[in-house]
């Protein structure tokens, strides 16, 4: 893709986004071809909306992939003033069509400007560990027909999180080993474990720091990645309620009005 081409999706997808319509497929001269066009929009996408406090990624789990047919991690960007502490209320009508999934997220204490990154050599870098709801939005008129780079390049879903109560001494934990539930409106919405989450949470840290290292860019101190969801996504509606709980972190919950 030429600039102008990258440009181009990344104005559209900003403008979709304030205007709060939803997105169709790209014009034929500005689709991204592949994940590397994706993220290639993504990142001017957060030069026109930023700033970027942290990432989320996608497509980590089995029935994350099985859900949205998509066999591999895809990464996004939380924007600052979408990160929420736990518990909140937020506005429904804010969203096109939001959704709720159930994680693992980690605040990092130290950059990670060089590999090789594997799941031993990130955990040094991680402060914090937290049960956390990622919220995503469906801004699409049938994101079925969109394939994994038109999704990159507008986040991949993503709308923000819900952070729980932080755990510092989270290395006492086995990542792995940890239930995660999920509810909405108190009723049974989904559970898992760490390992769904390409086997340890931490692996899909290190996955990030690689894909964003071939980005020429580097996850920094301070940064919220959300590892990836351990349950099918959940679309709510207003009035609905969640709460996520990951054993030894706590609760994480959301409202809607």
């Amino acid at each position: 893709m030429t600039r102008d081409d990258i440009d181009q999706a990344a104005g559209m997808l900003a403008a979709s986004r304030s205007l709060a319509g939803r997105c169709n497929r790209f014009p034929d001269q500005c689709r991204p071809d592949t994940p590397a066009d994706g993220y290639a929009i993504q990142d001017a996408l957060h030069g026109l909306l930023g700033p970027v406090a942290g990432y989320k990624i996608g497509c980590t789990t089995p029935v994350m992939q099985k859900y949205l047919g998509i066999d591999h991690p895809c990464a996004g960007g939380i924007f600052a003033d979408s990160i929420h502490a736990s518990p909140v209320t937020l506005k429904h009508r804010n969203f096109r069509r939001i959704g709720v999934e159930c994680e693992i997220a980690v605040r990092l204490e130290r950059d990670l400007p060089a590999g090789p990154f594997t799941r031993d050599s990130v955990a040094d870098a991680v402060g914090e560990c937290m049960p956390a709801i990622e919220l995503v939005d469906d801004r699409y008129t049938d994101y079925t027909q969109l394939d994994a780079a038109s999704l990159i390049a507008d986040d991949f879903f993503g709308a923000g999180c819900v952070l729980g109560p932080a755990r510092r001494d989270w290395q006492s934990l086995d990542l792995a080993a940890c239930a995660a539930f999920m509810t909405v409106n108190g009723k049974d919405a989904g559970r898992g474990t760490g390992a769904m989450v390409l086997g340890h949470p931490l692996a899909a840290l290190a996955w990030l720091a690689g894909n964003l290292a071939e980005r020429g860019q580097m996850l920094k101190a301070g940064d919220i990645v959300m590892t990836g969801s351990m349950v099918e996504t959940r679309w709510l509606n207003a009035g609905d309620w969640v709460d996520v709980s990951i054993e030894g972190l706590g609760i994480a919950a959301v409202s809607l009005t």
